[in-house]
């Protein structure tokens, strides 16, 4: 299968082998009639020689042009242009022979004439060819089923006369008339397809202007000069009684003659068209600027400059003022915004002034305002406030030196404007909230990770207990703390907390919480002195709305015994195994940072319990007591009491998790409004 570039070369080569073949065959029998020798070929050999060089130029130029990716129409133009010039240029040489040779033989001689008239009649066609490949593709854009299938007849039916060429007809016979005229009719019908000439602006309608009018010229000086030709000299054939050729000067003749007429038609009403197009690009611009990456000030250059562009105003302003989002932007165009208070000023005092808000939107705030004014500079203005959901934030000004300056058509551009302008604003601002929103929650999620690094990474059982935790926080970040600290070989510290409030602010008190416990554990204090202690400290640093509340535990694996305090933390939960019972350990205590005096202590009551095995001590936070049903209703102390004793047999991991099931079964969902934190010790 041959590419486009492979076809386009064997056209040019069969083309210049048919031609030299039909110049030669013609010559011969030529030479033969003056001499009075019989020529051995027949008369059709010549004319299909012909054919087959006229079908070799109409495969280059369909290949070349035809199918050729740009759609501008006047380098359409311009490849015919210079196809009439290099035929005419090929053709005044020849003139200019004959003029410096006219007297010589070879000026003179029949043979030689003839060889020149086919060089021009080789020229000649190719211009016609590809002016018609120029001219099907200009009539078939944006074509029709029904274009689509005239042009097919008016196609099929020319390269059938190529067929009926191949026997000689005079140009009176009756059916050379008839197929000549059904062309001239089906051409002159698709002449009228111009609608390629509306998407000329001036400038490109002047220069097809140009080439269409040499067209013209071209034809009539080929169509003279086959004419010289024919009156000069006896000549082997005569391209005139080519009913294919008659018909395509005429189709192209035609065409050039209703496409000038149309364009002059259309001149006048170019830069209206221009203006649209224009209009339709400025607010292609103001809906592309946000996914163009551009600001939310370079949005404003645009509606400032489409809109002053749009209605032709002498001088204009465009004022933001939004202190919610911090944006202040003053833009102007040929005016000094000094005058604008007065302008504003004579606005407010016009007595021809329209309201253009619909009736339903007539907001006294946001006024689309249409005035004459009273104003040495200018005389009319045109004002559209600017919104962003449904808040006016600024006010777009277009001023005429003259009144009346603003018409029906220039509103409605303009609104168009400003609505872009304010949904393309709108957007930026969504945009950039959605970015902002997912950077926090990546930071938030980096803050997950490192608040996980303050808690114990494993508890590790020892002989007189086994321990196990969950924690779980209503939000990425949470104030729950737990942690545990080997005081020596048979005493361990165990602290549990919860700081007030939930989210960021819990978590940085939280990690505060986490300082204070390393810092003070490590100097072997007594429950009551550790809470003291850790008042004092987080006291001063916590926020004056800000506390902690704390359960402090000492285990002695030697004496069997816990000593513990409570600052204001959920009382502790313990079962016996001896009894059989689940009771809590009620003591009084204030939460940490409450209390921001010395006299923290004498809230501070320490107590003392000795455990036995396969007692359980459950420590928690209020998340789990507090965590509500649809009903709103608590889950409370009872019900992780009854949970406890329910599943006090099992391993701590197992009594875990058989009360955070029962937890999602009374709340009917897993995830809590607030942070909820398990620690249980069995005792061995």
């Amino acid at each position: 299968m041959l590419s486009q570039k492979g076809i386009i070369r064997l056209s040019v080569i069969l083309g210049i082998i048919f031609w030299s073949l039909f110049t030669i065959v013609d010559l011969m029998a030529l030479f033969s009639e003056l001499n009075g020798i019989a020529f051995g070929f027949p008369a059709f050999v010549s004319n299909a020689l012909l054919a087959l060089f006229i079908i070799s130029l109409i495969l280059f130029y369909r290949f070349n042009i035809g199918q050729a990716e740009s759609v501008n129409f006047v380098d359409l133009l311009w490849r015919v242009f210079v196809s009439g010039l290099i035929a005419t240029v090929v053709t005044l040489s020849i003139e200019f022979f004959f003029t410096i040779f006219a007297s010589s033989k070879v000026g003179s001689n029949t043979l030689v004439i003839n060889f020149l008239y086919h060089i021009n009649i080789g020229l000649i066609i190719a211009f016609l060819v590809s002016t018609f490949i120029v001219w099907k593709r200009l009539i078939l854009y944006q074509k029709s089923k029904t274009l689509l299938a005239t042009w097919q007849l008016y196609e099929y039916a020319l390269f059938g006369t190529l067929v009926f060429d191949l026997f000689s007809h005079d140009y009176q016979d009756p059916a050379f008339l008839a197929v000549y005229g059904l062309l001239v009719i089906i051409g002159l019908a698709l002449s009228f397809n111009l609608k390629w000439i509306a998407y000329l602006n001036f400038k490109q309608k002047w220069r097809s202007i140009l080439f269409v009018l040499l067209v013209v010229i071209y034809i009539w000086y080929f169509f003279k000069t086959l004419m010289f030709f024919s009156e000069k000299v006896q000549l082997g054939r005569d391209l005139l009684d080519s009913v294919f050729i008659l018909s395509l000067i005429t189709f192209i003749v035609i065409y050039c003659v209703i496409a000038l007429l149309v364009i002059l038609f259309n001149l006048p009403t170019t830069s209206v068209f221009e203006k649209k197009l224009e209009e339709a690009v400025n607010f292609q611009r103001l809906s592309q600027s946000i996914p163009a990456g551009e600001s939310e000030e370079k949005v404003y250059e645009i509606l400032l400059d489409s809109a002053v562009s749009a209605v032709y105003s002498e001088a204009a302003w465009l004022q933001i003022s939004d202190p919610i989002k911090n944006v202040e932007v003053t833009l102007t165009h040929n005016l000094d915004p000094k005058l604008i208070p007065d302008i504003t000023k004579a606005v407010q005092n016009s007595r021809f002034k329209k309201i253009l808000n619909s009736e339903f939107e007539r907001n006294p705030k946001s006024l689309k305002i249409s005035a004459n004014l009273k104003n040495a500079n200018y005389r009319s203005i045109l004002q559209f406030p600017v919104t962003v959901k449904g808040e006016k934030i600024g006010v777009l000004a277009l001023l005429k030196e003259v009144n009346d300056g603003f018409n029906r058509e220039m509103i409605d551009i303009i609104d168009t404007f400003v609505n872009q302008a304010s949904i393309s604003v709108e957007n930026f601002r969504l945009l950039n909230e959605a970015i902002t929103n997912e950077r926090y929650k990546e930071e938030l999620k980096i803050a997950n990770r490192v608040q996980n690094k303050l808690l114990p990474e494993r508890l590790e059982p020892c002989e007189a207990y086994d321990i196990h935790a969950f924690s779980q926080a209503a939000d990425e970040v949470g104030g729950d703390y737990y942690d545990i600290y080997q005081l020596d070989e048979a005493r361990t510290a165990l602290v549990i907390g919860d700081v007030s409030g939930k989210g960021t602010s819990a978590a940085f008190h939280m990690a505060q919480m986490k300082g204070v416990f390393q810092s003070l554990v490590q100097l072997d204090l007594s429950p009551k002195e550790f809470l003291v202690h850790a008042n004092n400290a987080l006291s001063r640093c916590l926020e004056s709305t800000s506390f902690i509340t704390v359960s402090f535990f000492v285990i002695d694996n030697n004496q069997r015994k816990v000593t513990f305090a409570r600052a204001g933390h959920c009382p502790s939960l313990y079962y016996s195994a001896e009894t059989g019972k689940t009771e809590y350990f009620k003591n009084r205590g204030l939460g940490l940072g409450i209390l921001r005096n010395f006299n923290f202590h004498k809230y501070v009551q320490v107590n003392e319990f000795a455990y036995q095995p396969k007692d359980v001590l459950v420590l928690y936070t209020d998340g789990i007591t507090e965590a509500s049903n649809h009903d709103k209703e608590q889950f409370g102390f009872d019900r992780l009491q009854r949970a406890l004793t329910k599943y006090a047999h099992q391993s701590p991991d197992a009594i875990q998790q058989g009360i955070i099931e029962e937890l999602y079964q009374f709340c009917g969902k897993e995830s809590l409004n607030d942070d909820y934190t398990l620690l249980i010790v069995k005792f061995k």
